[in-house]
């Protein structure tokens, strides 16, 4: 049977795979994205896209799950980083809600999605003396600069998903190493 501690902590593998998914599906079922002209809320747009729906519940559902991990497991282990995972996982909600009909409201809310993100990144690196959460922000923040200074041409959908990958990889590993802990002692 599975413990109460380790179905949290699968929560944190599961949110961001239902994330991916859903993008995952959005995009094969919308003929013209480009990761050379869009963003990934494009898919979200609840008047031009067909895939909303899809798009937007998975994001949803997602941080909802993060979020839930964030408070029931990871906030043992790396107090700090649970509360900028929380929030960053309540922001992801917000860029559903708040799709891209709302303008500004969306920009806002999907900037804060990616910097608490990151920020998370950081503080898992101070608290836990991870170099691989270091490297994670390092690569998203990387990947922002870059389209920033127009070292590459893209639609904003590759930094997103970019530091998207970087963010989720740490919640995963985070998740992962509280599941094994739980089984064999503290991580």
């Amino acid at each position: 049977m599975l413990k109460t501690e380790n179905f949290f902590a699968l929560l944190g593998v599961a949110g961001p795979l239902i994330a991916y998914l859903s993008i995952a599906l959005s995009i094969c079922l919308t003929p013209n994205f480009s990761w050379f002209r869009n963003a990934l809320s494009d898919l979200g747009h609840a008047q031009k896209s067909v895939v909303a729906p899809v798009f937007n519940a998975g994001l949803l559902v997602s941080g909802f799950l993060v979020a839930i991990y964030s408070i029931k497991s990871l906030a043992k282990y790396a107090k700090c980083t649970s509360i900028m995972v929380a929030l960053s996982a309540l922001m992801l909600q917000a860029v559903a809600a708040f799709d891209e009909i709302y303008g500004f409201i969306h920009f806002v809310v999907s900037v804060l999605f990616f910097v608490l993100a990151l920020i998370a990144c950081l503080f898992y690196s101070v608290e836990k003396k991870s170099t691989f959460a270091l490297i994670a922000f390092l690569t998203g923040l990387l990947a922002w600069m870059l389209y920033w200074l127009g070292v590459y041409r893209a639609g904003v959908a590759v930094p997103e998903m970019i530091s998207a990958l970087a963010v989720t990889s740490v919640i995963i590993y985070s998740a992962v190493g509280i599941f094994k802990s739980s089984n064999i002692g503290p991580i």
